[in-house]
């Protein structure tokens, strides 16, 4: 059951409010200034905050802010006799929720609180999906190879600078991009992910740019493409070594002049995106052979980060398989299983050409296959080498 704090210094109005919520099957609590109402924001879980702005000792605008620098995430719902579009701009930019005059209507305070109450949870469901989706994406290992990546993408995520990932198939490349992105000043706008490989030649440039209604046949309405939609974000380019050489030429236009024009239609439109590239293939081998545009490589590669491969970085595998064997018991909704030691010798003596997507597949058969505790004989029955 949501709690309210209900903040007046009138008593009738206070006691009003209060007799509402209750009866509305709200837990309501009552102060009579702002310092009682920190007081008991501090001492209880408050859910919302009713409150009014003109009151002695400390007002409601203040309240309002002082919770804030507390670090209280709670809705305000603000209430004055002595409203004006100044006070509620001011209580708006410090963070209120909604504000109401004096005297207040019934309907008009049960709906603003039903609103409040319903945006917090979503906000509250969204901080913790962020979380597992941050948690996901985590960069797991503590070698050399892998702190000195940890350590550039510090030093890159914030800036503007493109970025060539490059690394075998499995090598976490995708990864890498997430923690740029999300590591950066553009990480509250989308990451939108573009496979170059999985998307037919004819296909690519209606995929990046868009399309107008009737620009080709099936094209039966107007498209928005990927470089629209991550305006203001970023564009992660994967396996940009099999894009189209015609594609290649419309993607260095693009980052040239910041404009994109849909297929088929004539009208220059304005993208705001960060590019950040990655391939399993050797550019500049693609370049001499004629397959990659010299000048685009040039564009993307302002920085360049190679992921190594799994059998470079044989420390990290005991902590890649604790988070995965922790990752999967989450999904499965099951206890962690353990893995003993001879076990996990077998798994750091394999050469995992299919890298860490191959390690994570199969940590996930011995999940299911074994009992509680992961053995060598579990390894050698379920692992193909």
């Amino acid at each position: 059951m949501p709690k309210i704090l209900v903040v007046d210094d009138e008593k009738s109005i206070r006691d009003a409010l209060c007799d509402i919520l209750t009866e509305e099957n709200y837990e309501v609590l009552a102060a009579e200034n702002g310092e009682d109402g920190l007081s008991k924001l501090a001492s209880e879980k408050i859910d919302l905050v009713l409150c009014d702005i003109k009151m002695p000792k400390m007002d409601g605008l203040e309240l309002l802010q002082k919770s804030s620098e507390e670090g209280y995430d709670i809705p305000f719902i603000m209430i004055s006799a002595h409203g004006t579009i100044d006070t509620a701009v001011e209580a708006t930019k410090k963070g209120a929720f909604d504000f109401i005059q004096k005297p207040p209507d019934l309907n008009r305070i049960l709906l603003t609180v039903r609103n409040a109450l319903d945006n917090s949870q979503l906000t509250a469901e969204t901080k913790v999906l962020r979380k597992k989706v941050s948690k996901g994406n985590e960069i797991v290992g503590e070698s050399s190879k892998i702190n000195e990546i940890k350590e550039m993408i510090e030093k890159i995520a914030a800036t503007e600078a493109r970025v060539l990932i490059t690394g075998e198939n499995g090598t976490g490349k995708e990864l890498v991009a997430k923690w740029l992105h999300e590591k950066s000043d553009r990480s509250k706008s989308p990451l939108v992910e573009v496979n170059c490989a999985a998307i037919p030649s004819e296909l690519i440039e209606s995929e990046l740019f868009g399309h107008e209604k009737g620009s080709f046949t099936s094209a039966h309405k107007q498209r928005i493409g990927k470089f629209e939609q991550a305006n203001g974000g970023t564009l992660f380019l994967d396996e940009i070594g099999d894009m189209s050489q015609s594609a290649q030429a419309k993607v260095l236009r693009a980052l040239q002049d910041k404009k994109i024009s849909r297929v088929g239609g004539d009208k220059s439109i304005n993208v705001d995106v960060r590019v950040l590239a990655a391939t399993n293939k050797d550019l500049k081998k693609e370049i001499e052979e004629g397959n990659f545009r010299e000048d685009l490589y040039h564009r993307l590669s302002v920085m360049i980060i190679q992921v190594p491969p799994l059998r470079d970085r044989k420390e990290d595998i005991s902590l890649l398989v604790d988070h995965f064997l922790g990752q999967v018991a989450e999904e499965y909704g099951a206890q962690t299983k353990d893995i003993d030691k001879e076990a996990l010798k077998l798994l750091e003596g394999y050469q995992w050409t299919g890298n860490i997507r191959e390690l994570r597949n199969v940590v996930e058969r011995l999940v299911i296959m074994s009992e509680d505790t992961i053995k060598a004989a579990d390894v050698k029955k379920y692992v193909e080498v």
